[in-house]
């Protein structure tokens, strides 16, 4: 039991009181009639119901629900929120090239990215995220959103090949992207890495200059890679070698390298990975969507390779909810290995906490409810009638919930959502501004189609 029992009482200043506690550290373990104290925006204990109720802070009964870390999404772009639903049903190149590229050559702004990533951030919150890893354009913008909000987040700043709305070049985006991290370098919740786009789409020496800033300045790298088999493919026939093995080359493989999706790989491709400590983000709902394959991350993780869970963008796999992702993970994973004692339910959970927090080099402060780490904390509700009854709590987190249970989320201790509301965004400005863009993009999408 993690609990700092006898600890003084001017140790707290807020107890929470859940029905039950999913602390994920120790490993599988509920604690029932238990309560979780804070100080200063740090857990400072879990202790009995008994003892908590004695202390005379500030209590928060929170009657019905499972506490749990909150949740970390470690692959999202934020800002394509607004392109929800605006090319659905086509394959991965055909989205890019002929819809997605095009758009955000067109209205890719401050703006664009701004009302974007706040409407990203309510359905992450919605969806039990308090810490992500975000991809995209104008990095700067989406990082004062997380900051508005609340939230806890890794801006991982563009590095591509082509002029964008952003950058006219890789070389520009690096000097921006290294800018912006030095404005966060003493920041709290926010920090700054490198997010070259992908082999495909990045020159090899651009790499390999993000391989040596990454790692004078031990910063972390998210890269898409392995995402089709298409791509491995046509990066063999350019290259005369498959992706990872482009990296290793490059030095830029290792223990703060988050590879994206990997659904196109082979064994000797995740004996690369686990050489060098790397880490495999997991967005199940979006490569099924895009129809590019499935990871096989019960294979991943036998050879230890750590594996995380992202969203991917709006665009691509049209909810933010983590509570989701789990589910679709849990579930193809089984499907994937043909056993359904593969990516079980307490695997999932510790993909959407503590391999998010190992992957993003935090598991020190969070990912799971132990005294000393930050209050990063939901709270979702298990008495509604379709999760009853609870027979096993982490089966009903994972394959029972629809993604909307989220009641409660602390970030370093503080409130951004009680009772299912949002309390640092404005739910009705939001769907107003989305309504606005759903207008423009819209009318461009039909001139893209005509």
């Amino acid at each position: 039991l993690p609990a700092e029992k006898g600890a003084p009482m001017s140790d707290f200043d807020t107890v929470l009181h859940p029905d039950h506690v999913v602390p994920i550290m120790p490993r599988r373990q509920i604690l029932s009639d238990h309560s979780v104290a804070l100080n200063g925006g740090q857990i400072a204990a879990i202790l009995p119901r008994s003892e908590a109720l004695l202390i005379d802070v500030e209590h928060t009964p929170l009657p019905g629900c499972v506490l749990m870390p909150g949740l970390i999404n470690l692959h999202c772009h934020s800002a394509m929120s607004l392109l929800r639903g605006y090319a659905d049903d086509l394959s991965l190149m055909t989205w890019l090239q002929d819809y997605i590229w095009p758009t955000e050559r067109e209205f890719i702004s401050p703006d664009f990215v701004r009302d974007g990533s706040d409407l990203a951030l309510a359905d992450l919150l919605l969806g039990g995220t308090t810490t992500l890893a975000d991809h995209y354009f104008f990095p700067d913008v989406t990082a004062a959103s997380i900051d508005r909000a609340g939230l806890r987040g890794l801006l991982t700043f563009p590095v591509i090949d082509v002029e964008t709305g952003w950058a006219r070049n890789a070389e520009e985006g690096i000097n921006r992207g290294l800018a912006l991290r030095d404005d966060y370098r003493d920041h709290d919740r926010i920090d700054i890495g490198f997010g070259p786009h992908s082999t495909y789409m990045v020159k090899e020496e651009t790499l390999a200059k993000v391989a040596v800033l990454a790692d004078e300045l031990e910063a972390s790298v998210q890269i898409h890679l392995h995402e089709s088999r298409e791509e491995v493919l046509t990066a063999v026939e350019r290259t005369g070698v498959r992706p990872v093995d482009l990296l290793e080359r490059l030095g830029l493989l290792g223990p703060r390298t988050q590879c994206v999706h990997m659904t196109a790989i082979g064994e000797q491709d995740m004996e690369t990975v686990a050489k060098y400590g790397a880490h495999v983000v997991h967005c199940p709902r979006s490569n099924l969507k895009l129809g590019v394959g499935i990871c096989p991350v019960q294979r991943l993780l036998d050879l230890g390779i750590n594996v995380a869970l992202g969203t991917d963008g709006a665009a691509s796999s049209n909810r933010l909810s983590m509570l989701a992702e789990m589910q679709t993970a849990s579930l193809i994973g089984k499907t994937q290995h043909g056993d359904p004692t593969a990516v079980d339910a307490w695997t999932a959970l510790e993909m959407a906490t503590l391999a998010g927090a190992r992957a993003l080099g935090k598991e020190d402060t969070l990912g799971s409810i132990e005294p000393g780490k930050v209050a990063d904390l939901i709270a979702i509700n298990v008495s509604a009638l379709p999760l009853s009854p609870n027979h096993n709590l982490a089966s009903s987190l994972v394959y029972a919930t629809s993604g909307q249970e989220v009641s409660w989320s602390w970030v370093a201790g503080k409130p951004l959502m009680q009772d299912g509301r949002l309390l640092t965004l404005d739910y009705t400005d939001l769907m107003t501004r989305a309504e606005r863009w759903s207008q423009q993009l819209g009318a461009f999408r039909k001139t893209l189609e005509s």
